[in-house]
């Protein structure tokens, strides 16, 4: 079973985003709280709280353990850009572009990775 979070407007550039989305993929979510913990980005923190909610998700709505999950795909994409303006020498404008990321999360169970491959396997085995 794969269970699908999703956190919208996070007030982070998705290029900064992406740099700490790639340490936890396909590692387990101990892992990868455990790497999110040690981490030294401004991203790392709502990764970490985004990462314990769909895991308490998993959790409590399907009642998959916890010990068997693991990040099969994580996706970071940019959320609508805000334009502001900054003043700046002799009446001119300088235009700002703060900009966001939105992020989408994929948990599933080693067991289930497990089953997929023996069924596979016995696919190929058999005439």
């Amino acid at each position: 079973m794969e269970i699908k979070a999703k956190l919208n407007y996070l007030r982070i550039s998705p290029r900064k985003t992406r740099l700490v989305g790639n340490l936890i993929k396909g590692r387990t979510v101990k892992e990868a709280e455990k790497t999110l913990i040690f981490t030294y980005k401004k991203a790392a923190s709502p990764f970490l709280k985004f990462l314990r909610s769909a895991t308490a998700n998993a959790k409590n709505n399907f009642q998959l353990d916890e010990d068997n999950l693991y990040v099969k795909e994580l996706k970071v994409d940019q959320a609508p850009t805000l334009k502001r303006w900054m003043p700046r020498a002799r009446g001119r404008a300088t235009r700002i572009k703060k900009r966001g990321s939105h992020i989408s999360i994929v948990l599933a169970s080693r067991e289930q990775l497990k089953n997929q491959k023996q069924k596979t396997k016995d696919q190929r085995l058999k005439p």
